[in-house]
């Protein structure tokens, strides 16, 4: 079964900084685009970034930008989200998620369109 498996969440203060590794079990990811999203305690699951299969293009949520930037590895098959200049609102579950081929680039802040969801990682942000 294919697993995407998160790393790198943990306490952090305001201001502060972490980065967000996501690491799928089999090869063939590399091929799809990839997302992060993330859940906080009574809140829908919201979408965060995404990037296109070879990287080349990413998108981000606006309360996001300027401030957290996705990237991968293909020789690695890795997907980072680097994080900075945390804010407490940035508190949450993170996801990392495997955009479904079948939908287009339109659907990449949609969680429909993606069929491999990671276990999730907690980030908390202290005030």
């Amino acid at each position: 079964q294919v697993q995407l498996v998160e790393s790198g969440g943990g306490l952090v203060q305001a201001g502060g900084s972490l980065r967000l590794s996501c690491a799928p079990s089999a090869r063939t990811f590399s091929v799809r685009a990839m997302g992060w999203f993330r859940q906080a305690p009574g809140k829908e699951r919201e979408f965060v970034a995404a990037i296109s299969s070879s990287g080349g293009n990413t998108n981000y949520a606006d309360s996001v930008k300027g401030r957290f930037t996705i990237s991968r590895d293909n020789a690695k098959n890795t997907v980072y989200l680097q994080m900075n200049s945390l804010k407490p609102e940035d508190t949450a579950v993170y996801y990392c998620a495997a955009h479904d081929p079948r939908y287009g680039v339109s659907t990449y802040y949609r969680t429909y369109a993606y069929n491999y969801w990671g276990q999730g990682t907690q980030v908390t942000v202290s005030s």
